[in-house]
């Protein structure tokens, strides 16, 4: 996978992950991803902090719809009915991949990298969904740029939402 911050410094996705992994240690919490459309940038960005071992429990990248409904208990009707890129699905990975991977937090986003001709489902638009104890939220996103650039605002937009999750705990 190509490295989304460009050679030398480091960039604006980096610099973000590194801020989740300092607030998530700063806590005590860990971190899960399902990643149905970035296939793994967001564990990529956070597990290259020093670190990250600290916080992150592991990530799937279910692209396919059996890995979702297969390992992570998305109910395959739901997806038939509302789409793979949908709230309701979104928050269903969130859901799954916490109790699968036993994390304190779990990250999920689905959405559509470059135009497949969906007029419902455009190019750039995305779901990511976190979930906590007690705690379930989804935000959809209207990205713009190539299929590598809408991919990096996902995940970025990923990690922010933790960020600004961990950020707010009392």
């Amino acid at each position: 996978m190509p490295d989304p911050d460009p050679p030398g410094r480091p960039g604006p996705s980096s610099e973000l992950a590194a801020r989740v992994v300092e607030a998530l240690a700063a806590r005590g919490l860990t971190l899960a991803t399902a990643e149905a459309s970035v296939g793994g940038l967001i564990g990529h960005l956070v597990t290259d902090v020093p670190g990250a071992s600290r916080v992150f429990v592991g990530g799937i990248a279910p692209y396919a719809r059996e890995p979702k409904v297969d390992l992570l208990g998305v109910d395959g009707e739901m997806l038939l009915a509302e789409g793979s890129v949908s709230e309701p699905a979104v928050l269903a990975l969130a859901r799954g991949v916490r109790e699968a991977m036993r994390s304190d937090l779990a990250i999920a986003e689905t959405g559509v990298a470059s135009d497949v001709g969906n007029p419902l489902r455009p190019a750039g638009m995305y779901f990511v969904a976190l979930a906590a104890e007690g705690y379930e939220r989804a935000l959809r996103h209207q990205f713009t740029g190539t299929r590598q650039e809408n991919k990096r605002q996902a995940a970025d937009a990923a990690l922010q939402f933790v960020l600004d999750y961990v950020d707010s705990l009392p």
